[in-house]
């Protein structure tokens, strides 16, 4: 043991433990047929990411219970890893070629790959050392990455298992194009935003009738130059007798045929509207019924092509202006109308995307969502809050097929080969494609493979599984799966949650996981969600520096709600916390130096304790159950609130105060160091540094705290827990009228205490002296009840207190 300094130093400290226990692999977790296993897995951060107060949170939470478990004895497995995030990092690359001059075509795939691998072991690896200075307990010994070779078989083989199941096929279909990223996304990733917009109505000329005309209305009239039929209800009388006629496409001249559709709403705008099956996903379902015509007038990058006539070359908006003008020139242009509508923008660089007609590669979803959505209506799977039931559930009963394919270079490459007239042949590689190839030809034959790349999500859903060696049969796969508990963020429920949830029932029999819990999102004090573009963003890495990580760590989980609402003067919260458990433990080891060395206080022998120390331990066993049981039911801010309240409150403002003039009993000192130790031990899954370090200096048997047994509590007599609450009750009084009366801290006063029933009278009596010293009375009467009494300076329940002026 040696002595603690007069200040607590965080940067020492965790730079430290740190150290300490990546060398001693105090996390990694092995397959151990005696224990029990507990497994988190970290949702991936992405290798382009730096870290924010959002992983902070995240991490933090999942870094407690899974603290917590592994102190109770699981073999605890906190699986860590990185994405490889397709388009976010592709761009990053991208912008650095730019730099140049230079575009990834002008390179080529392969050395532009090269370029992106070496970015990746150069910079992919910087949010995986900023988690471990949160103190993130993770097995670091198994840090996976979701195009690593092992993981991309597991990639490849659920590709071929759905292809050859039907549930993988590839089509023509109205698809999210981003025009910036020239790649298509899902309906998950182009995130719709309410903007202020414009209606227009346009009126197309009756062919026979030129002066005359339908009205339509578009918040898009560039996509006018694709119009192939105007569609009406057929059961909106206003233009029964229309159906069938023909119009004539303004600017264009196509002419096009007044359809009958169920699909048109009559109420929205004038009721017929403009049919563009190359360019919105509900004309190209009438399209498809009607047999129209499909003219896609967009090239990849948002320009108009050569079927916009005139117009090509333009920019998408730039060609919107050109159309409105000549509308205008040519009097079709009826009127213009402020609209708000939802506009999908791409998720990773916010442009606004395109419905756009695209050959893409689909997975069938309806089938595998069956068995998620009855794992989370039967409780097999639950989410905390419950709430988020409901959102999930309904998502899932209006599930849409998933569009897979991406237009870019960095991903896991679809595994699928082509022969020359367009046949596709489905293998793990060219030699399964070309031995298909040769069973269909008699013969070798060239094959291309598809140039595009599995959307990221498609590696990233197989997570809890393919990190454990999927679909190779190992013992870990076995012994850690299914994990037990999932942390992450409402905006991925979609994305990464439900979609583990299938592959989960889809390729291992089984859920994923057990819970789901959804953490708030971190905002200012203002409320606003932090973001660079607000300036409002606080950088975790700065608050480590300046605060400390358990600071950090504290501070976020204590103020956690429903969101989280923070600013820099709050993680003085968690330091402040951080420096009264080092100065307590400082003063209780300068005065127990001997029983401390001794280490004679890890047993306890309760019968000849004092009273302040029998409620102490009672103090300690009831937070000790409540804490636990507020973890194990996700209350994080909870816990933490009755950490603090114990250690702080009970233990330092009380505890402490009340064994001063007795510690130099033995017995005082001994039950002082044990509830310090293992008080120790309850607060470190919330704040692991301070606790690890003061821990070390008690001279455990254990290496680390870190891997040091849960607490289990001594239960005492409950005389002491009428006592000394009766106590606190009845000093807090005693302060509180000293302060109004603005009496020095240090000035001893006089008083009498009038209890209001024999028992108050024998408790009282019982803490005559710790009343006395605490209170700062010279002189300090204990009377037994009686009547006609004047009035008191305080009641506390049937005792009065006087104190003469």
């Amino acid at each position: 043991m040696s002595e603690l300094s007069p200040r607590y130093n965080f940067q020492e400290t965790e730079s430290k433990w740190l150290k300490v226990w990546k060398a001693g692999h105090v996390s990694h977790a092995v397959v151990h047929p005696e224990r029990t296993p507990f497994t988190v897995v970290i949702p991936p951060p992405n290798i382009t990411g730096i870290l924010h107060m959002g992983h902070a949170l995240n991490n933090t939470l999942q870094d407690i219970l899974v603290r917590y478990q592994r102190m109770r004895g699981f073999e605890a497995l906190w699986m860590p890893g990185t994405d490889h995030a397709g388009i976010a990092t592709q761009n990053v690359v991208e912008k650095d070629l730019a730099k140049e001059g230079k575009r990834r075509q002008d390179v080529g795939r392969e050395e532009f790959l090269k370029k992106l691998w070496a970015w990746k072991q150069e910079y992919g690896n910087t949010i995986i050392h900023q988690l471990e200075k949160l103190g993130s307990s993770c097995d670091w010994d198994r840090a996976r990455f979701t195009m690593d070779e092992e993981y991309s078989d597991a990639v490849k083989e659920v590709f071929i298992r759905l292809y050859n199941k039907n549930l993988i096929y590839q089509g023509q279909y109205i698809i999210n194009w981003c025009p910036r990223c020239q790649t298509a996304l899902s309906d998950e990733e182009a995130e719709h935003k309410e903007k202020n917009g414009k209606l227009y109505f346009i009126r197309y000329p009756f062919k026979n009738a030129p002066q005359k005309g339908l009205v339509v209305a578009t918040t898009r009239p560039e996509t006018m130059l694709g119009d192939t039929a105007v569609a009406v209800n057929p059961k909106d009388e206003r233009y029964a007798a229309l159906i069938g006629q023909t119009l004539v496409l303004p600017l264009i001249g196509r002419e096009i045929t007044i359809i009958a559709d169920d699909f048109v709403d009559p109420a929205f705008g004038t009721g017929a509207v403009k049919v563009t099956p190359a360019h919105d996903p509900n004309d190209f379902g009438m399209g498809k019924r009607h047999h129209l015509e499909f003219v896609n007038i967009l090239h990849p990058d948002g320009k108009l092509n050569d079927r916009a006539g005139k117009y090509s070359g333009l920019d998408r908006f730039a060609g919107r202006r050109a159309v409105v003008a000549d509308l205008e020139a040519q009097n079709v242009l009826v009127k213009i109308e402020e609209h708000k509508h939802a506009v999908g923008h791409c998720y990773r660089c916010d442009t606004v995307v395109e419905p756009y007609l695209s050959k893409q590669w689909f997975v069938k979803m309806a089938p595998l969502a069956r068995p998620a959505l009855e794992a989370v209506k039967s409780g097999e799977i639950h989410f905390y809050p419950d709430h988020w039931e409901k959102v999930y559930t309904n998502w899932m009963e209006n599930i849409r097929d998933w569009c897979i394919s991406r237009q870019i270079w960095w991903g896991h490459r679809i595994p699928v080969w082509y022969d020359e007239q367009g046949n596709a042949f489905v293998g793990r590689n060219e030699a399964e494609a070309q031995a298909q190839a040769k069973a269909k030809h008699g013969r070798t034959t060239a094959l291309k493979q598809d140039e595009d790349v599995l959307d990221t999500w498609f590696s990233s859903w197989l997570w809890p599984f393919a990190t454990l060696g999927w679909p190779k049969d190992n013992p870990d796969l076995k012994y850690f799966y299914p994990t037990q508990a999932l942390f992450t963020a409402s905006e991925i429920i979609f994305f990464w949650v439900a979609r583990m949830i299938m592959a989960g029932y889809e390729f291992m029999g089984q859920r994923p996981f057990s819970d789901v819990f959804i953490h708030g999102t971190v905002r200012d004090a203002k409320g606003r969600k932090m973001s660079k573009s607000l300036g409002n963003a606080i950088d975790p890495l700065e608050i480590i520096q300046e605060y400390g990580a358990d600071a950090l760590r504290f501070s976020l989980i204590i103020n956690c709600g429903q969101d989280i609402f923070i600013s820099k003067e709050k993680f003085e919260i968690g330091r402040n916390f951080a420096n009264k458990i080092w100065n307590a433990a400082r003063l209780v080891f300068m005065n127990s130096s001997a029983t401390l060395s001794a280490g004679d206080y890890e047993e306890l022998d309760t019968t000849h304790l004092d009273l302040p120390s029998r409620w102490i331990l009672q103090r300690f066993a009831e937070t000790l159950d409540k804490v636990g049981k507020a973890i194990e039911s996700y209350r994080f801010s909870e816990a933490e609130v009755l950490v603090q309240e114990f250690f702080w409150g009970s233990f330092c403002d009380w505890y402490l105060e009340l064994i001063k003039p007795k510690l130099d009993q033995p017995q005082v000192q001994r039950c002082a160091l044990y509830i310090l130790k293992n008080s120790l031990k309850m607060m470190h899954p919330f704040m692991p540094f301070v606790t690890e370090e003061i821990y070390s200096r008690m001279d455990p048997k254990e290496q680390c705290l870190s891997l040091a047994a849960w607490p289990k509590p001594v239960r005492v007599d409950g005389d002491s827990q009428a006592h000394i609450p009766l106590l606190i009750e009845v000093i807090v009084a005693i302060r509180n009228v000293r302060s109004l009366r603005k009496i020095r801290p240090q000035e001893m006063i006089k008083g009498r205490i009038v209890a209001g029933n024999a028992q108050q009278h024998a408790q009282l009596t019982l803490v005559y002296d710790d009343i006395k010293r605490l209170a700062k009375f010279s002189e300090l009467g204990i009377e037994a009840p009686q009547n006609n009494l004047p009035a008191a300076d305080a009641v506390v329940q049937s005792i009065q207190i006087f104190i003469p002026s």
